[in-house]
């Protein structure tokens, strides 16, 4: 008994002396995330240009997955999106590059589709940043998309970054796409960088570049509260899950926080950040991306453009930009049996919690 019990003793010191280090390893981390050193930037371009691909190589170079635990289209977490190879819902993610000046640099990285049908969801991801990689194929040069992308990055006011990618390829035409990329942005030539999301070729060039070029975002952590909603998942088990980017003020643990644009309020039982799975934090200070879950179980709730502030302290205006979702793509749906019309209503109702976009 004497043994067990000196036993039991040790084992009570030990572990508060791991909750001690613990805590402290903690504070030293909260206190070293800068804002000047957060990087929030978006990947556009037309379908099939290798924005996957490429997202692909700079998680892989900024260390988050190892070679080993890596697979393709990393960010496509949806059967049909790895069938197909395209992007169907846009993913967000989290991840940390030490720059050659030695500092570390919080990159938040939302990877966008590129089909004309997904340019709602381009939006809503554009709104978030303040840089943009605009990718070109270096064997299919400039196309529709990639123009219609590149004009919504620029009306809000974001660093566009000029790739050309697959510069690997037999059929590349290095020269003659460049020659379309000054065209189209007026940039100079020498600003344009070429890579290859395939070999990994230029990727560390462009993540030099994302540190230098893109700038820390503005934003008062001081202020009320302001929090951009642009994107929503649903979690059978959790309810809906907003990301959003906080623009303003702190959002931490426990908060009693409104959604300006329905109005309702909730409790943020979890907020966190997105490194490829959710991660809980006890905070998110301005500036930084992360996602709220708050037992939410209609999409209606929850919509995209939408700010959300502390009931307490609210802030006074809503962030600016936010519209109602407009319908691209209609499809008449009907059961073969008229008797399915009810199952087949509640199935689309469920659907629909999954995705705000539909």
């Amino acid at each position: 008994d004497l043994h067990l019990s000196i036993r039991r003793q040790r084992q009570m010191c030990i572990r508060d002396r791991h909750k001690r280090l613990f805590k402290t390893s903690g504070v030293i981390l909260m206190a070293g995330i800068n804002q000047k050193n957060i990087r929030n930037f978006c990947i556009i371009a037309h379908i099939d240009h290798g924005k996957s691909t490429l997202a692909d190589r700079i998680i892989e170079k900024t260390g988050l997955l190892t070679s080993r635990e890596m697979q393709e289209q990393i960010l496509d977490n949806m059967d049909l999106e790895r069938e197909r190879g395209i992007t169907i819902k846009a993913q967000t993610v989290r991840t940390v590059y030490k720059a050659s000046d030695g500092q570390e640099y919080i990159f938040n990285l939302i990877d966008t589709p590129g089909h004309v049908d997904f340019s709602y969801e381009v939006s809503r991801s554009i709104a978030a940043c303040e840089g943009a990689l605009l990718i070109v194929d270096a064997a299919q040069g400039i196309q529709a998309q990639t123009i219609s992308n590149l004009y919504m990055a620029i009306e809000n006011d974001l660093e566009i970054i000029p790739i050309m990618n697959k510069i690997d390829l037999p059929s590349a035409m290095p020269d003659e796409v460049e020659d379309q990329i000054v065209e189209l942005l007026g940039c100079p030539r020498e600003d344009i960088l070429r890579a290859s999301g395939k070999t990994g070729e230029g990727v560390y060039d462009i993540l030099n570049t994302i540190v230098e070029k893109v700038p820390a975002p503005k934003g008062d952590p001081e202020a009320p509260l302001q929090c951009l909603i642009f994107d929503s998942v649903f979690n059978p088990f959790r309810g809906i899950i907003a990301y959003f980017k906080v623009v303003n003020g702190v959002i931490r643990k426990g908060d009693h926080v409104k959604f300006i644009a329905t109005g309702k309020e909730y409790d943020a039982d979890e907020v966190g950040v997105l490194k490829l799975t959710m991660s809980p934090r006890d905070e998110i200070r301005t500036g930084d991306v992360g996602y709220i879950i708050s037992g939410i179980k209609t999409s209606r709730e929850v919509r995209v453009g939408d700010t959300i502030t502390h009931v307490a302290r609210p802030a006074k205006d809503a962030i600016a930009g936010f519209e109602e979702v407009k319908p691209m793509v209609f499809a008449g749906v009907y059961p073969i049996d008229s008797e399915d019309f009810e199952n087949l209503r509640a199935s689309l109702e469920k659907l629909q919690l999954n995705d705000a976009s539909l």
